[in-house]
């Protein structure tokens, strides 16, 4: 790297950086407002695991808008570069923006998946960590008690399956109660444990009740299912609280269930498709501010630049919520904002570069 990269990653980084801590005070400030959470995580582990609840939150929401503050970052870091005339010199010594645009490009990828690979995970994990030490933190698949209630539909019989504890993963149910709603098998199935193998719950015990019949004990019992060891991961936890690495585990075990299988996917894409979600942002905030002008004012290409970055964001969060309901192709959901930014950013840059503008 010459002399000329460092120069402008060192404009361009340390704005970067200042945005981000700026954002990640507010967000701070923000979850300090949960006043309930902070007392419950202060009075179970002192006021250093309360700040911790609060930084690993706020450090979540940060990595979500991370687009957006490298966007803003950059502008400012552009601006920064434009006033003291130093991009003025660098661009008549010859270089073009492509070359410019280099050194801030490979640190935005490097960073990004930094992020993905490492940043995201460690929050993850301590975010859940902190989460299954609070009441009422169940997942959607488990009752606001903590037991699990499952629909089943495998082979023509439909129930219900309630389990009091949840042991493995799902894998093992203790104090089972199994709901039948169809014609002669209706009634239900109380057993003390149940196992989950290859298509099917398998009780060791269990005592069937039906109307105007005596109580029938059963051993070595079987209902047929559908839902495999992956479904079950999945249905116990959420895909926000699952790292990069056991998104892409989730992915590679079987998952019969379309929408769980389009959330894990969704999340996974829009993990993986985040460095070039910032390149893309990196992108537009060069095109709207990177040009020679005689005039200092830049803030017509400021609202422009951040309207586009909020636009950005929001496409990005309705797509991963379509793709995560299965509304939308995981793929797309994922990849498209990445690609839209890209485009909007080079569609300007070369238009500018093309010397019409």
């Amino acid at each position: 790297m010459t002399h000329i990269d460092w120069v402008i990653l060192r404009r361009v980084g340390s704005r970067v950086g200042l945005a981000m801590a700026v954002l990640f005070g507010m967000l701070m400030l923000v979850e300090s407002l949960d006043s309930w959470r902070f007392a419950y995580l202060s009075a179970l582990g002192g006021a250093p695991l309360a700040m911790l609840g609060i930084a690993s939150a706020a450090a979540s929401w940060l990595i979500k808008s991370l687009a957006l503050t490298v966007l803003v970052g950059t502008v400012i870091g552009v601006i920064d570069l434009q006033s003291r005339r130093e991009l003025t010199v660098i661009k008549s010594s010859g270089l073009s923006i492509w070359r410019i645009l280099r050194a801030p490009t490979l640190a935005v990828l490097i960073g990004g998946f930094a992020v993905v690979l490492i940043g995201e995970g460690i929050v993850t994990q301590i975010n859940r960590g902190l989460s299954s030490n609070q009441p009422g933190d169940a997942a959607a698949a488990l009752a606001p008690s903590g037991g699990l209630w499952l629909e089943q539909n495998a082979n023509g019989e439909r129930y219900v399956i309630e389990a009091a504890h949840v042991i493995g993963k799902g894998q093992q149910l203790v104090d089972v109660a199994i709901f039948l709603t169809d014609g002669a098998q209706e009634g239900r199935i109380l057993a003390p444990q149940a196992n989950l193998v290859d298509g099917a719950w398998y009780f060791p015990t269990a005592t069937r009740y039906r109307v105007e019949l005596a109580p029938e004990h059963l051993t070595n019992f079987s209902m047929p299912t559908t839902t495999t060891r992956g479904d079950l991961a999945l249905k116990l936890s959420s895909t926000d609280d699952m790292t990069f690495f056991e998104l892409a585990g989730s992915l590679a075990t079987k998952v019969s269930d379309p929408a769980l299988r389009s959330a894990v996917a969704t999340r996974f894409l829009r993990l993986l498709s985040l460095p070039a979600l910032l390149v893309g942002a990196l992108f537009i905030a060069f095109a709207f501010t990177a040009g020679y002008r005689r005039a200092s004012g830049y803030g017509a290409s400021i609202i422009y630049a951040i309207f586009l970055g909020f636009v950005v964001f929001m496409i990005t969060e309705m797509a991963d919520r379509a793709g995560s309901a299965g509304a939308l192709d995981p793929t797309l959901a994922a990849c498209g904002p990445a690609f839209v930014a890209i485009v909007i950013g080079l569609s300007v840059l070369l238009y500018k570069e093309d010397g019409r503008a």
